[in-house]
């Protein structure tokens, strides 16, 4: 079940990629803040993956802590300082938001599947 979400999230998020460079006309919703929710997920969902292959244990989740520290960093690095730094990005507090709302998304959802699994094991 774990993989089918992010292969959805990952074939959504691509999709829309690719309708925006192909210059397809897309909602403003979808354009604008749907692959800003869904980017954490997947940057951290592939951390995890990465990190229970390296230390063979499938149990392993990532702190929330370090889910924080990533949404502030993505944040700042997008949404401050590349603004700042590169006439093609602007900065958007809403997309920091989503940045967030995503982090959040996902590190409630880890908690869930590893609450259910140790349940199931018992």
């Amino acid at each position: 079940m774990r993989n089918r979400i992010y292969l959805v999230m990952t074939v959504v998020a691509c999709g829309i990629f690719a309708l925006q460079k192909s210059g397809i006309y897309l909602p403003g919703i979808l354009n604008n803040y749907a692959n800003d929710l869904l980017c954490l997920p997947l940057v951290l969902g592939f951390i995890t993956f990465v990190i229970r292959q390296l230390k063979k244990d499938t149990d392993f989740q990532l702190p929330l802590f370090f889910v924080v520290l990533m949404a502030l960093y993505y944040s700042i690095y997008f949404e401050y300082y590349l603004p700042i730094h590169n006439p093609r990005y602007t900065a958007d507090w809403i997309d920091a938001l989503l940045y967030f709302v995503g982090a959040f998304a996902f590190y409630g959802y880890q908690r869930v599947n590893f609450l259910r699994s140790t349940v199931h094991q018992d």
